[in-house]
């Protein structure tokens, strides 16, 4: 990474049009004149609603970021999932691709209004619930390869920061106590003389009363009352009966949702050297902006001075099941663990690649194939390679030709796109793309040169190998340590048993010659047949070997997980049944078609029924068209027309059935 010489910092300040909504407007605008692409990093802020080009705020590569993490209160959802394997994606990107320094630092809300109904409703502390969802979350996480952060914060144990922090804004003029709760006095804050900005990241929801009330949690929706303000919100809310509640100068009580990340952001990165507390980047799902994310920022700004607490906001798309927000009242509530059952981690981790981060995502049977078939074209890649490398003797390192100059600069090529596209706001599906394209390249090429019965030149192919899953370990798809291609399961490390490793295979060997000498001697060359494809559809796969046949009675074989091998056969199974399922479905209406047609038009009229099953139509003239209704009422002029189209209709489909 290069370019820390003058740092890019966004500033804002309020509009003297639009007192009220505070869009922001830069005042540096010569610095966020746009580079040429692919010059610099450039990243979507939710602050401007545009991309600007990243720089953090000191110039250094050292970035501190601040993600929202769960409110720990039930099982982790596919919504998680498209928050949190989503910005590990661009973590990994930010440190392993354009070598930042990331400090990562994400809260676990463990004290909640939503955490006290739930624990009440089981009959249990609120801190117990609280742990154990904690743990499967965590676990969850590391399911999917999500990265652990740097540093995690709970919010049970932050109480006399938040309670100090609170009474440093009431001093300030920036909040208020009333009745035992404390409030943000919005209105001090928006329109005092310090030109300070609420709402930022989403103007145009100052005021939305279902989004405030939804902010302030169920728990606290009768404390309206008490506010000077319907915009203000709770800092510190008075307990209840049978609500936890800790000791502070404003009475008995528990914090605000808002407040929290505030205070536990500051403390973290004002130990790590930030006078302000502030940071770099902010992250955290879309529909947390309002409140949670303006309320947060305005508390930090007006406890610290500072007009711009956060440099960069960014948030993650909505997902969506098969076409719906995701929503336990909609009972499409998929948990991570569910989802794991039908998937594994680097599947559902290769389809949040294909869709953008921040952009809304439908999560379903057709998403997930779509993604299983990318994953089996990357891994037929690196079992085409690994095969060309295995053949390889040495004598194919030779000067390159003009299939070879052609795959070298589409190597060349690919490695500027996929720059191209991670430079551009982490465009992930677009660096799929290119890889995808390169990967075709590179597969005809291995195939022209066996079609030739020419040896491809090994370090070109490894070349290509290499970088596809070097950028893959900075997706996280492939972990360190592998050379080429996806992990293979089943054994093999160091201190293994080499006969355990080994006894399926050799097993596998032994099973196999017998049966083949056993057909040999009988002469039964079907059985023969049989047999090898058994070893090769059956025996082998389930030991995480696959062959695959080449023209000339030559083959190759590749290594899979067994597992993933499975999964994938058994969705290929589904697949194969369902089409033949719609092939049968498709004959059965050809075939009630057909016989239909090859009824007369007066006979197919005559079949038509009302709903309490009388006839529709009752006499019928000369030429066969029904001329009364079936209660004996002769056909008004409407009536007659459309009767006489079915008629006509009818006899078309008669006369082409019987081939007249």
């Amino acid at each position: 990474m290069s370019g820390f010489t003058k740092p890019f910092v966004p500033k804002f300040t309020a509009h003297p049009d639009m007192p009220k909504w505070c869009y922001p407007v830069r005042e540096d605008k010569d610095e966020m004149r746009q580079p040429e692409r692919g010059e610099v990093l450039k990243v979507m802020n939710s602050l401007t609603r545009t991309k600007v080009p990243f720089q953090t705020s000191d110039g250094s590569n050292q970035v501190r970021w601040y993600m929202c993490g769960p409110t720990v209160y039930d099982a982790s959802h596919m919504g998680h999932a498209r928050t949190y394997l989503g910005f590990d994606i661009i973590r990994r990107i930010m440190g392993e691709y354009f070598g930042y320094d990331v400090t990562m630092v994400m809260n676990i809300t463990d004290i909640d209004d939503k955490i006290i109904m739930r624990s009440n409703e089981k009959g249990i502390g609120f801190a117990e619930l609280a742990r154990h969802w904690e743990v499967e979350f965590l676990s969850d996480m590391d399911n999917l390869g999500v990265v652990r952060p740097d540093v995690m914060t709970r919010v049970s144990e932050f109480m006399p920061e938040i309670t100090s922090y609170i009474t440093r804004l009431i001093e300030k003029g920036y909040a208020y106590e009333s009745q035992g709760s404390v409030y943000f006095d919005v209105g001090n804050f928006h329109n005092g003389k310090e030109g300070h900005c609420y709402c930022k990241l989403l103007p145009t929801a100052m005021g939305n009363a279902e989004l405030l009330k939804e902010g302030e949690g169920s728990l606290t929706q009768d404390f309206g009352s008490q506010k000077r303000s319907g915009n203000d919100f709770a800092l510190w809310k008075k307990c209840k009966d049978g609500e936890p509640s800790w000791e502070s100068p404003f009475g008995n009580g528990r914090p605000g949702w808002h407040i929290e990340c505030s205070v536990m952001a500051s403390d973290v990165f004002r130990k790590l050297g930030k006078e302000t507390g502030g940071m770099d980047i902010h992250s955290g799902g879309v529909d947390l902006k309002f409140p949670h994310h303006d309320n947060e920022m305005a508390q930090a700004e007006a406890e610290s001075g500072d007009k711009q607490w956060v440099n960069y906001f960014v948030h993650s798309g909505h997902l969506h099941i098969k076409g719906f927000k995701m929503s336990k009242s909609l009972k499409n509530f998929i948990t991570i663990r569910q989802a794991l059952e039908q998937n594994t981690g680097r599947q559902i981790r290769m389809c949040f690649l294909m869709h953008k981060y921040n952009e809304p995502m439908d999560y379903g049977d057709e998403t997930m194939q779509h993604a299983v078939e990318r994953e089996r074209s990357f891994q037929n890649f690196f079992g085409n390679v690994k095969a060309a490398l295995r053949s390889a003797t040495g004598e194919d390192i030779a000067r390159w030709r003009d299939q070879e100059a052609e795959l070298g600069r589409a190597i060349e090529e690919a490695k500027a796109g996929v720059g191209r596209a991670l430079k551009d706001d982490f465009d992930t599906p677009q660096a799929l793309k290119v890889l995808q394209g390169l990967v075709d390249k590179v597969n005809l090429y291995l195939k022209g040169k066996e079609d030739g019965g020419v040896k491809p030149v090994e370090l070109l192919v490894r070349s290509a190998g290499r970088y596809v899953t070097g950028i893959f370990k900075v997706f996280g798809l492939i972990p360190s340590g592998q050379e080429i291609g996806f992990p293979v399961g089943g054994g093999g490390g160091e201190g293994e048993d080499k006969e355990e490793v080994l006894r399926p295979f050799l097993d596998a060997i032994l099973n196999f010659r017998g049966a083949v000498r056993d057909a040999a001697r009988t002469e039964d060359f079907g059985k023969l047949m049989e047999i090898c494809d058994g070893l090769r559809d059956k025996v082998l796969p389930e030991l995480g070997v696959q062959l695959e046949d080449k023209e000339g009675g030559k083959g190759v074989w590749k290594l899979e997980d067994p597992e993933e091998g499975r999964k994938r056969r058994e969705v290929e199974e589904m697949e194969k049944k369902r089409k033949e399922e719609e092939k049968v479905k498709r004959e059965k209406e050809a075939l009630e078609k057909k016989k239909a047609a090859m009824v007369t038009p007066e006979e197919f009229l005559k079949a038509m029924k009302m709903e309490d099953g009388t006839p529709m139509y009752g006499g019928f003239g000369e030429d066969g068209i029904p001329k009364t209704d079936g209660k004996g009422e002769t056909l008004n002029k409407s009536a007659g027309k459309k009767v006489k189209k079915l008629w006509e209709g009818q006899r078309k489909k008669y006369e082409k059935a019987k081939g007249k």
